[in-house]
C-alpha cells in the first residue's frame, strides 16, 4: 500500500483524571472516506484536533507526510470582527491573485460576496466555513459536523462535492443518510479505544452491537472467575497463605482488570421531559403575521421574511419548520414565542402557556459558568424535575455528566455535551410547549434516537426547526414550509410527505403553464400545434446546444487563474455574459419542455 498521509502511533490524550484516548493507532490514505463515530464527549473532536496538529498527544506520536495540506472544519466556527464574505475567504487563499476562485466558491454556495459577516444566519455561517475549508483543495479534509444548520439543497451539494473528492476524508456527523452516502470506512471511539471497520456506515450498528455483546459476555466470565477466587481465598487462607501467594496475586490482577473495564458498558443515558403542565387547548394563534428585516445593502434584496401568516397551534400538535438558510425560520420561532414583535398582524399566546425553548445558538448557556451552576443559578444542590426533587449531581449523571464535567466551564464542553446540558436545563423547568431549534446539531446518534422517543411520548405541544430529514419524519405530523417572498405553506405529514406534495405541485404548475398555449376560442376543429410551435420544436434544440457551447467557453475562460489578474475588466465582461447566457438557456429549455409536453398530449408527430 502507498505511504499514508497521516499516522498516529500509540497516541493518547489525558484529561488529568482519565485518558480520553489511549494507545490510538490510526493511518489513512487518499481516497478513504471515514465516518468517525462515538458518544458525545468520547473524543471525536479531540482526535480531529490531534490530526490537525492543533493539540499534541500526551503520549505516542503523530506523523504527517511531507507537503500534505490538511483543512479542518471546526464544530462551532466563529468569525471575529465584521468584513465582507469575499474579504474573509480571500484571506485563506494560498495565492492572493486568485480572488475569482473565492468569488466563484461563494456563488456556488448561494452566498453574496459583498454581504457582511455579521449578517449571516447559523446555516450561512456554516456555508462560509465550508467554503474556507474547501478553497485550497486540501489533501486531507477533517469535517466536524459539516451539515449542522445547513439546508437540504446545500447538504446535497456538499455530498456531491465530497463524493468527487480524491483526498482523505474524516467526517463527524449525526446525519445517518449523509454518512451512509459518503463513508467507505468507520472509526468508532469507545472507552478511549479506536476500533476500525471497512465498509459503509450502514453496517455500523450491527458491528458495534456485536462487539458490545461479546464484551458483556467476557466481563460476565471475568466476574464469575473473581467470585470463585474470592470464595477460595476465604476458605482457610491463613493455612495456605505462604504457598498460594501466586494465586493471591492473580486475584489482585483480576480485580484490577475488572476495575479498568468497569466503565466499558457505558452509563445509561436518560432523558425524561416529564408530564406537560396544564394549559389551554389553543397554544399560539397568529393572525396576518408579517415579519421583515431592516433595509441593509449587505443582505438580500427582499426584506420580507413572513407575509400574512395565519396559524393556530393546538395542544399536542407536532409541527416542523423547514426552509433554506437565512430565510427566517428562527425569526418566526422568536415571533411565535413573543421574543420578536411582528411588523403587522399579531401573535396571541394561549392560557397557561409555558414554553421550553432550545435555541440553536445555545445563548441560554453562560460559557464561563458550569453545568452545576446552570441548573442551580441561585445556589444549592437540588433541582425540581417533573414535580420531584433531585440532587443536581444525580440529574446531571442521567445526561452523562461525570463528577469532573459537572464543575468544568461550559466553554470546555464539546458541542454535543453543551446540547445535552441545554436539554437538561429546559426539561428541568415547567413546560407544556417544547420549541426545539436545530436540536440534533452535535448530538450523537444514540441521543437523537432517545430524543425522538421522548418527543413521541410527550403529551404537550412540539415545534421543531430541523434540517435532519430522518428526525423530522419521525417526530412531526405537519410542516410549515417556507416558500419564496415570505409565503409559508402548511403541509400535513413529515418531510417525505412534503417532498412528494412539492413534486406534485411543481408538475401541476408546469401543466398550468402548458394550458396557456390552449387559450384560443373553442371550436369544433381539433386543437393542434401551430406552424410556429412546430418550427420552435425543431429549432430550439439547436439553439439550446449553441448556448450550452457558449456557456462552456465562458466558463473555461473564467477558470483561467491568470485571467482576472491580467484583464480584470474583461473578466467582469465575461462574467456578465455568462449570467446572460444562462438566463437565455433556462428560458429556451423551459419553452421547449412546455411545447414538447403539449405535443405528447396531442399525440402529434413532428
Amino acid at each position: 500500500m502507498s505511504t499514508p498521509l497521516i499516522s498516529l502511533r500509540n497516541a493518547g490524550v489525558n484529561l488529568g483524571n482519565k485518558w480520553l484516548l489511549r494507545h490510538a493507532e490510526l493511518s489513512f490514505h487518499a481516497g478513504e472516506k471515514i465516518a468517525l463515530v462515538g458518544r458525545n464527549g468520547a473524543g471525536k473532536s479531540t482526535l480531529m484536533k490531534l490530526l490537525m496538529g492543533t493539540i499534541e498527544p500526551d503520549e505516542g506520536t503523530l506523523w504527517v507526510a511531507p507537503a500534505v495540506k490538511t483543512a479542518y472544519l471546526q464544530q462551532n466556527p466563529s468569525i471575529e470582527g465584521t468584513q465582507t464574505l469575499l474579504s474573509y475567504i480571500k484571506q485563506s487563499l494560498e495565492k492572493a491573485a486568485e480572488p475569482h476562485i473565492a468569488e466563484s466558491m461563494l456563488m456556488k454556495m448561494d452566498l453574496e460576496p459583498s454581504r457582511l459577516t455579521n449578517s449571516l444566519s447559523g446555516g450561512e455561517l456554516r456555508k462560509l466555513a465550508i467554503a474556507k475549508t474547501l478553497i485550497n483543495k486540501p489533501d486531507v479534509l477533517l469535517l466536524d459536523e459539516p451539515t449542522n444548520h445547513l439546508d437540504l439543497p446545500t447538504i446535497e451539494w456538499l455530498e456531491e462535492q465530497l463524493l468527487k473528492y480524491k483526498g482523505a476524508l474524516i467526517i463527524i456527523s449525526h446525519d445517518r443518510k449523509f454518512l451512509c452516502s459518503l463513508s467507505n470506512s468507520i472509526i468508532w471511539i469507545n472507552q478511549s479505544t479506536l476500533r476500525r471497520r471497512k465498509g459503509s456506515f450502514s453496517g455500523f450498528e450491527e458491528w458495534s452491537d456485536r462487539i458490545l455483546t461479546e464484551e458483556t459476555v467476557r466481563l460476565s466470565k471475568l466476574d464469575k472467575k473473581i467470585s470463585e477466587e474470592i470464595k477460595w481465598s476465604r476458605q482457610g487462607i491463613s493455612a495456605r497463605r505462604k504457598r498460594n501467594q501466586g494465586r493471591m496475586r492473580e486475584l489482585d490482577a483480576l480485580r484490577k482488570t475488572r476495575k479498568s473495564a468497569s466503565n466499558y458498558n457505558e452509563t445509561e443515558f436518560i432523558i425524561s421531559s416529564g408530564k406537560a403542565e396544564a394549559g389551554g387547548q389553543i397554544v399560539v394563534e397568529a393572525r396576518n403575521l408579517s415579519l421583515t428585516i431592516p433595509v441593509d445593502k449587505s443582505f438580500r434584496p427582499s426584506t420580507t421574511l413572513v407575509k400574512n401568516l395565519n396559524l393556530i397551534i393546538k395542544r399536542r400538535d407536532r409541527i416542523g419548520i423547514v426552509g433554506a438558510n437565512g430565510i427566517g425560520k428562527s425569526t418566526l420561532v422568536n415571533a411565535l414565542l413573543g421574543k420578536r414583535q411582528p411588523d403587522t398582524g399579531y401573535v396571541k399566546s394561549g392560557i397557561g402557556l409555558l414554553p421550553a425553548y432550545f435555541d440553536q445558538k445555545r445563548e441560554q448557556l453562560a460559557q464561563e459558568s458550569t453545568p452545576w451552576k446552570i441548573l442551580c443559578p441561585e445556589g444549592g444542590d437540588t433541582v425540581e424535575v417533573a414535580g420531584k426533587i433531585k440532587h443536581v449531581a444525580s440529574y446531571l449523571r442521567e445526561f452523562l455528566f461525570d463528577n469532573f464535567k459537572m464543575t468544568q466551564r461550559v466553554s470546555s464542553l464539546s458541542g454535543g455535551e453543551q446540547n445535552r446540558l441545554l436539554l437538561a436545563k429546559i426539561f428541568a423547568q415547567p413546560h407544556n410547549f417544547l420549541v426545539l431549534d436545530e436540536p440534533t446539531n452535535d448530538l450523537d446518534l444514540e441521543t437523537i434516537d432517545l430524543l425522538q422517543e421522548v418527543i413521541s411520548d410527550y403529551d404537550g405541544t412540539v415545534l421543531i426547526v430541523s434540517h435532519d430529514r430522518d428526525f423530522i419524519d419521525r417526530t412531526v405530523t405537519s410542516l410549515l414550509a417556507f416558500q419564496e417572498d415570505g409565503e409559508i405553506q402548511i403541509y400535513p405529514g413529515g418531510y417525505s410527505d412534503y417532498l412528494e406534495k412539492r413534486i406534485f405541485n411543481l408538475k401541476k404548475k408546469t401543466y398550468k403553464k402548458i394550458k396557456k398555449f390552449e387559450s384560443k376560442p373553442k371550436s369544433n376543429k381539433k386543437d393542434r400545434l401551430t406552424f410556429k410551435d412546430k418550427h420552435l420544436l425543431k429549432t430550439l434544440p439547436q439553439e439550446i446546444e449553441k448556448l450550452a457551447r457558449q456557456i462552456n467557453l465562458c466558463e473555461e475562460k473564467l477558470a483561467d487563474m491568470n485571467f482576472y489578474q491580467e484583464e480584470p475588466e474583461a473578466y467582469q465582461t465575461y462574467a456578465s455574459q455568462l449570467q446572460d447566457l444562462q438566463k437565455r438557456l433556462n428560458f429556451k429549455e423551459q419553452m421547449w419542455l412546455e411545447l414538447e409536453l403539449r405535443r405528447e398530449e396531442l399525440g402529434e408527430v413532428i
